[in-house]
């Protein structure tokens, strides 16, 4: 079970973890304490349903069509490297920080309208869920176990992030810190695509 569930849950959470509009949503919403429980249960769900999509339609796709499999491992693996590398870059030359605003918060729907938009608007949020996730968990033979490590990832990963803040703030207005982060995305996804070339 850990030998599948672990796996997706490493990969989904190393996926969430890169710098973007919607984590430095999260993370100013929870820096304010503002509809933080819809703000985390939102992004959570959004990953939830797209992680599902990916296991379940790609599974279908890859039994339909069996070239479907190697050609979406190795771009997978070529996304990776690309995604990596840009992480990698992004960590040599520093200069991200996280920057909480002053002014007067959004109404709820206003925040969840807009935390939607950074969500399924963004084109990257398909390539890892349903793309790379989907692709991933075709080369487990439960593939459902590990999409179900992936958006444990996601709950866990968000409710974190919201909830916890206030406590990484001051952390996360440092420009170092973003650079550690982005090197240890960038190895952590080099890792998984020397792993899916090699099996």
């Amino acid at each position: 079970m850990f030998s599948t569930f672990l796996p997706g849950f490493a990969l989904g959470f190393s996926l969430i973890l890169a710098i973007g509009g919607q984590n430095a949503f999260v993370l100013r919403q929870g820096l304010r304490g503002e509809h933080l429980f819809w703000v985390c249960l939102t992004c959570a769900v959004s990953d939830a349903l797209l992680i599902a999509a990916g296991v379940v339609g790609f599974g279908a796709l890859a039994g339909a069509f069996p070239w479907v499999e190697p050609v979406m491992r190795y771009g997978g693996a070529a996304f990776l490297i690309t995604y990596g590398a840009l992480s990698l870059r992004s960590a040599l030359r520093g200069g991200a920080a996280l920057k909480a605003t002053n002014d007067a918060g959004a109404g709820l729907g206003v925040t969840l309208v807009t935390l939607l938009a950074f969500t399924w608007l963004n084109p990257h949020v398909y390539l890892d869920t349903v793309v790379l996730i989907g692709s991933v968990s075709a080369q487990y033979p439960n593939r459902m176990l590990f999409g179900a490590g992936a958006i444990s990832a996601s709950f866990v990963f968000f409710f974190t992030l919201g909830y916890g803040a206030r406590l990484l703030g001051p952390l996360f207005a440092r420009p170092r810190a973003w650079q550690v982060l982005d090197a240890g995305i960038g190895v952590v996804m080099w890792m998984i695509a020397i792993k899916l070339i090699v099996m």
